[in-house]
């Protein structure tokens, strides 16, 4: 089969198209031909290197994918060949305390696709098969493809760990990315009011589309001055970052008194610096987050299903040959939405 590679850390030119054998599925594992894959800025992170970090090089990039059953390995049952499904971006061991108790993301032995483990840019893949879930009927494989990572991650961010409620105010920067436009979502369908920031105007109104009350473009306006005057001075009761170094310390200032900020990320860098002072005398909560579980992705399966979220494709390229352009685009913020790959030439 054909399949991304990236075989050393740098530029584009290091995300190479190779043949490589296609897996074979052992027992009780499923392998999918993949129809579409979307990209995260964690493969953006893979592809350059991360100081301190070791990526298990060479390795095959992605996360997300949507596909059809091509082979099952002994003892799955339950699964047609033929059968259209997403592909769940993480493995955990589903055997420990935390997998046995719903939070496989919390498994010692989780591993991300297209991180520690080959991942989904490439014509097959071959994963556990609780990995394996039905493609909600209303979604095309690219929009399945790119509802998994991001929504999860905002899920997981809003009601597993910032627990948000119906009329709390969120904040979510970049709300025009994959993980800004699933957790506006997500937060007005809780019922939460949100104020989300972007930068350009075209990304400005699709956060708006999306469900936000009020947006600005935090190039041109003071995001905490416009949390506090969004409500009435008092700041809003969730933040969700995924931006580090650039807007930490001043989204702890938007914080209301007992407020929790949810990070995920740090796509302009993980040094910040934090007030202790600002945290406990006013009662901050500091959360971190990481994926979500299994059982959460069926949750928002059912809510694709439903129309009741909706994930937002910005790009789709066919070939597998076009992923470094991909991978350009993403950097490059140049697309609305996500950016997906199908495995279908031009």
């Amino acid at each position: 089969m054909q399949a991304i590679v990236i075989e050393e850390h740098g530029g584009l030119d290091k995300l190479a198209l190779q043949e490589v054998p296609t897996p074979v599925p052992a027992p009780m594992e499923v392998l999918v031909r993949l129809e579409a894959m979307a990209l995260n800025h964690l493969d953006l992170w893979v592809r350059r290197g991360v100081p301190g970090h070791r990526f298990p090089l060479p390795l095959v990039p992605g996360s997300d994918a949507a596909g059809i059953v091509d082979a099952v390995g002994a003892g799955v049952e339950g699964l047609e060949l033929g059968a259209e499904v997403v592909c769940f971006p993480a493995v955990s061991c589903g055997r420990c305390e935390t997998c046995l108790s719903g939070q496989d993301q919390l498994c010692p032995s989780y591993s991300i696709l297209g991180e520690a483990r080959n991942g989904t840019a490439a014509q097959y893949v071959c994963l556990p098969h609780a990995n394996i879930h039905p493609k909600p009927d209303n979604l095309s494989f690219e929009e399945a493809a790119c509802g998994l990572l991001s929504f999860l991650t905002a899920w997981n961010m809003l009601v597993v760990r910032a627990r948000l409620q119906a009329y709390e105010s969120v904040l979510v920067h970049a709300g025009a990315s994959g993980v800004g436009s699933a957790a506006i979502q997500i937060a007005q369908l809780l019922g939460a009011r949100v104020i989300a920031t972007a930068g350009s105007v075209e990304k400005c109104k699709l956060a708006q589309e999306l469900g936000a009350s009020h947006v600005l473009n935090y190039r041109e306006a003071d995001f905490v001055q416009e949390a506090l005057a969004f409500t009435d001075g008092k700041g809003v009761e969730v933040v969700i970052e995924h931006i580090g170094g650039d807007t930490f310390s001043q989204s702890i200032r938007a914080l209301a008194w007992g407020g929790r900020l949810v990070s995920c990320g740090a796509t302009t860098g993980a040094k910040v610096e934090v007030n202790l002072a600002r945290l406990f005398f006013k009662n901050l909560s500091f959360l971190g987050s990481t994926m979500g579980s299994k059982g959460d992705l069926l949750k928002i399966l059912k809510l694709f299903g439903e129309g009741r979220l909706s994930p937002v494709v910005g790009k789709v390229l066919h070939g597998l040959d076009r992923y470094p352009e991909a991978q350009s685009l993403l950097e490059e913020r140049k697309v609305l939405g996500k950016v997906v790959v199908t495995t279908r030439g031009r």
